[in-house]
């Protein structure tokens, strides 16, 4: 079996993918404290002492505010990790995955970016991931690179989280509504990584491509679209259904207001328009994510 190593085990996908690659592989699932990313000669030696034949760098730096002040440890970890991840994987013959983001993009354009579209961050979070890609592309190794949009799961630190904290915290809620993007579920993202990835299994059947021969960039998002606070109105709703005969907390919610961008000033900027075009995806993998408001449901069991 194929040895594949997963960086972040405990983030919103390594955890995640503990589960959907299981099944394909012999799973070596690795966190901070026994590979930091901020640190070479620990990237080199876990990897050289695993040996895998795929490595899934699930982590990152994504404090996107916090990179405005800490430029230096978030470069180190998104732009030059990735970088060093894929020369051990090229000097092992194996292949890398790794996941970016639409901050890559400037957020100007009013249709969904597509890969060709040419990047533009407005933010260091933005610019370290974009030097990631940048540096896995360079280092010529089998290499799939996904762009993922408002990741969230119940593990760790991300929008459902918070709002659903702060609903029961507070009386009155404030959240912008005009930045558009595709809510995406770390549980959906796992789940197709995982997909993807058989495809290039061993013993491989007739006429099934090599990943060498889809290496590249791929967007992987959410179908539909919405803005945070139609994504912060739906999960309050979808949690009053699931939670309707049970808990008397539900409702006393706080009350949802939208705002603009410019009346919630944030120490990194974000782009107006997060929507990606998953078309590539599509004719390459024949894979397309669900609608965002149905990976919600899955995700809150409605």
């Amino acid at each position: 079996m194929k040895k594949i190593l997963i960086t972040a085990k405990n983030g919103q996908i390594g955890w995640e993918l503990q589960r959907t690659l299981a099944a394909l592989g012999d799973i070596v699932a690795v966190d901070r404290q026994t590979m930091d990313l901020s640190n070479p000669d620990s990237i080199r030696k876990t990897i050289r002492e695993v040996k895998p034949n795929i490595i899934v760098n699930t982590a990152a730096y994504t404090a996107v505010d916090n990179a405005e002040s800490e430029p230096e440890l978030a470069m180190a970890i998104n732009g030059v990790a990735p970088g060093i991840l894929a020369e051990e994987a090229k000097r092992l013959n194996a292949a890398i995955i790794d996941y970016s983001t639409d901050y890559v993009f400037d957020g100007k354009k009013t249709k969904p970016y597509d890969e060709q579209d040419a990047p533009c961050p407005l933010n260091v979070y933005g610019k370290t991931k974009l030097a990631g890609e940048q540096a896995i592309q360079a280092v010529g190794v089998p290499h799939l690179i996904f762009r993922t949009s408002w990741v969230y799961g119940l593990r760790g630190r991300n929008f459902l989280l918070t709002i659903l904290r702060l609903a029961k915290e507070k009386e009155e809620l404030r959240v912008v509504n005009d930045q558009v993007g595709a809510p995406t579920s770390s549980r959906m993202v796992a789940e197709a990584t995982a997909l993807i990835l058989a495809r290039f299994g061993s013993p491989s059947p007739p006429n099934q491509p090599e990943l060498s021969e889809c290496t590249g960039l791929y967007h992987l998002t959410a179908a539909g679209h919405t803005t945070w606070y139609g994504f912060a109105e739906a999960i309050l709703d979808y949690h009053r259904q699931a939670n309707e005969a049970g808990d008397n907390a539900v409702s006393r919610l706080a009350k949802l207001l939208p705002v603009s961008t410019s009346g919630y000033p944030t120490p990194a900027t974000r782009p107006l328009n997060s929507l990606l075009a998953n078309d590539k995806l599509e004719r390459t993998f024949r894979l397309r994510l669900p609608d965002w408001r149905h990976q919600l449901e899955l995700m809150l069991d409605v």
